[in-house]
């Protein structure tokens, strides 16, 4: 599989918080605002867009690590911006910027790292173990 991603890539996502998206309805925390995992799945979802259509067919990117801060929190109804950039590319190894904001301002930031599989020998190896 031939991988040439070079950093620079970016990705933007925007959503509008719902009770779903809260705290309370994600099940992670007792009141209704933005939830950290809702943010990070943002972040997560925001890099795979960005490189996904860059990849070659039946290649995914999956999730691997991630080293986020939420610092601000978001009311039911407001808009996240969610913006992504790729900072390095080593092989089928990605690593990238993430940074959320609301209408107000910066609410989380950090790294999010990916990697590279054939999605079928992927799943195969997972069902198959030897």
């Amino acid at each position: 599989m031939e991988i040439n991603l070079k950093p620079g890539i970016t990705g933007r996502q925007e959503i509008t918080v719902t009770f779903a998206d809260t705290a309370s309805g994600f099940g992670s925390g007792l009141i209704e605002v933005f939830a950290t995992p809702a943010m990070i799945a943002l972040m997560e979802k925001t890099a795979q867009l960005s490189v996904q259509p860059l990849l070659p067919p039946g290649a995914i990117t999956l999730g691997t690590a991630v080293s986020i801060t939420h610092t601000k929190a978001t009311p039911i109804g407001m808009k996240v911006f969610c913006e992504s950039e790729l900072l390095e590319a080593d092989g089928k190894k990605l690593l990238f910027r993430v940074l959320a904001r609301d209408e107000q301002g910066v609410i989380g930031e950090g790294t999010h790292r990916r990697y590279i599989v054939d999605a079928e020998a992927f799943m195969n190896k997972l069902n198959n173990p030897a």
